[in-house]
């Protein structure tokens, strides 16, 4: 068991914790909500994208709110899930149906469950970094450091994740990616923890006084969050497969084997309910689907589809579009993916930080080096400035983030015993595979489409522990060597804060980014307007946007016409109007009120095509 938190620390993983809350709620609901959460949206409440569950409403002439929003049920929501996201994450619209259950449908309450779960997260990796680190079972111990280092190194952790850009950004989406992110942590901690119980033979006993949790309980527990964790997304398989690789290299005991494997087998036959029965059923057809779609654009149109840049997966390719996913894990090399591409200055660069990392290597230990080292190493790290084409103080991140990856590679063999080099490795896996899983999965469907940070970011919470542990190794050393890499770290922090920046402000850096920044949702303001300006014998009309067909399943629908729009404003609707409404076949961007006395026309809304659909 861990040690109790002493004061200070306690004080300042409170500190930690509001700072990270203040960062993820500040400005969540400025922005408008894109169409990956107006999927949310609708299918949290059991509305399936073009109203294929809504056919009696949009088959006739005219349609009210109330006709709308009239009761769900849970065919509904599979259905909905099954058009809007190909029946993944049933588990994080069911949380976020809860959630706007009762705190109401406006984007600040739509983004809540990401912005909890995220702070959650950081909480989390305090408690996971604090248990798997801890004297007697990890870094300590024959080591010398002491449970005050480790809360220093729990804290760190904690507060690299309460300032990285990936969960700042993505708790204001709408999506399942923090809640994933969270539920991976969770069954790494709970797998860690079966382990250690393993290792300690204590199988079977519960002591209540000392607060230990039974092998079984265990089990059960870590099989709960197996089961709900591939139902927040699927891609959270990869972070599975890291643990079955660790076990398979690490794990002894048959009888933990036999455990393990009916916990898997128990967990997959509950999953494989809802591929059978539920929203999964369509699942892999819909990926096929998409699958030839993408790869079509690879091979037709790879830049100017709408979609992005979806390339063919050559190697050259998959290279070119992993580059910026791997730079960005690592929140010391965040950005550095276009620098890293551009050969002509990456190559300098790179090879002037092996040579600092040689020279850090080599004089690491001795406490007094030639004189010339003491100059060597920070001019050697400047000394490509004048020769850099463009962005000279990115390259000059990028040579010190050599020097700062063999601090890591040295806590890890310096500050780790044998037991603790194991979960290191388990870190590392977990900081890569997903990564790689995706590459693999671009080069099998042909297109780069898939490889994207979202889709791996289950790695975020492992990769800052890895940087925590260069942060700690980064103040063991002399001086001559932690001020240079230090003031390099220093250059990066302010790259980092101009992406957090960017973030509030709705820059086009990266992430979900946009051309400029989104106004005020326009389908609640449309829907604020019309209860102001409605009156009975008012017809309210809906522009018609035609929408590629990506999946006959997905996308194809019964209505001759685009129902989204009407769909998305109708949400913010009183759910007992009666206002009249239809689509106008010939209207491709406008919301229009036509007054029933004088038949005057008042535009409520002008979308200017997807200038303000945003990703539709």
């Amino acid at each position: 068991m861990s040690a109790p938190l002493s004061r200070n620390t306690l004080f300042l993983l409170s500190a930690i914790l509001v700072l990270a809350l203040c960062l993820r709620l500040y400005r969540v609901g400025t922005f408008s909500i894109y169409f990956d959460e107006k999927s949310t949206l609708l299918i949290s409440q059991g509305v399936a994208l073009e109203g294929v569950n809504q056919r009696d409403i949009f088959s006739k002439p005219y349609f009210t709110p109330a006709e709308f929003w009239k009761p769900k049920t849970l065919a509904d929501f599979v259905d909905a899930n099954i058009r809007g996201d190909i029946g993944n994450s049933p588990v994080y619209y069911g949380v976020v149906w809860l959630w706007m259950k009762f705190f109401g449908l406006s984007d600040t309450s739509l983004r809540m469950p990401s912005v909890i779960f995220s702070v959650l997260i950081v909480w989390l990796l305090f408690v996971f970094v604090r248990r798997h680190l801890q004297p007697g079972t990890g870094v300590a111990g024959a080591y010398g450091l002491n449970p005050q280092s480790v809360d220093i190194l729990a804290l760190t952790s904690a507060a690299i994740a309460t300032v990285e850009p990936f969960f700042v950004s993505f708790s204001h989406v709408a999506r399942n990616y923090s809640m994933s992110s969270f539920l991976t942590l969770l069954a790494t901690h709970l797998f860690l923890l079966i382990l250690e119980r393993i290792r300690s033979k204590d199988t079977i006993r519960t002591s209540v006084q000392s607060g230990v949790v039974s092998l079984p309980t265990l089990y059960v527990a870590y099989g709960f969050v197996f089961v709900i964790s591939l139902l927040s997304h699927y891609l959270t398989a990869t972070v599975f497969l890291c643990h079955g690789l660790y076990a398979l290299v690490y794990l002894r005991s048959t009888r933990a084997w036999l455990a393990l494997g009916v916990t898997g087998a128990v967990g997959l036959g509950l999953v494989s309910l809802w591929f059978l029965f539920g929203g999964g059923k369509y699942t892999f057809s819909i990926l096929e689907e998409q699958k030839n779609f993408y790869r079509t654009l690879a091979l037709s149109n790879p830049t100017g589809s709408g979609y992005g840049f979806i390339l063919p997966a050559t190697f050259p390719n998959i290279v070119r579009r992993a580059v910026p996913v791997f730079s960005d894990l690592f929140i010391f090399t965040n950005g550095l993916g276009n620098q890293l591409l551009g050969l002509r200055n990456s190559i300098p660069a790179l090879g002037l930080g092996v040579l600092a990392t040689g020279i850090l290597h080599r004089y690491y230990s001795v406490p007094k080096p030639p004189a010339w080292v003491y100059v060597a190493f920070p001019l050697i790290l400047l000394a490509g400035l004048p020769l850099y084409s463009v962005t000279p103080l990115r390259q000059l991140v990028l040579s010190g983030a050599l020097p700062f990856v063999y601090l890591i590679g040295r806590f890890i063999t310096d500050k780790t015993n044998t037991n603790q080099k194991r979960v290191v490795s388990l870190l590392i896996l977990l900081a890569f595979i997903p990564t790689f899983f995706l590459l693999f999965m671009a080069w099998r469907s042909g297109h780069t489409f898939g490889i994207t940070q979202r889709y791996s970011g289950f790695s975020f919470p492992y990769v800052c522990i890895l940087v925590a542990m260069g942060l700690y190794q980064l103040t063991t050393l002399k001086w001559w060597f932690s001020l240079p890499i230090t003031a390099i770290l220093c250059i990066q922090g302010i790259h980092i804060i101009q992406l957090l920046g960017a973030v509030y402000t709705d820059g086009p850096e990266k992430y979900p980014a946009f051309p400029k920044a989104r106004i005020t949702n326009p389908f609640w303001t449309s829907a604020q307007r019309i209860q102001e300006l409605y009156t009975p014998g008012d017809t309210i009309l809906y522009p018609n946007k035609k929408r590629p067909i990506m999946s006959e399943k997905n996308d194809r629908t019964f209505a001759p016409v685009t129902l989204i729009d009407a769909q998305t404003v109708n949400i913010y609707l009183p759910k007992d109007a009666q206002y009249i409404q239809r689509v106008d076949p010939n209207e491709r961007d406008r919301i229009v009120l036509v007054k029933g006395q004088t038949g005057k026309k008042i535009t409520i809304f002008d979308f200017q095509g997807s200038t303000y659909r945003y990703g539709d």
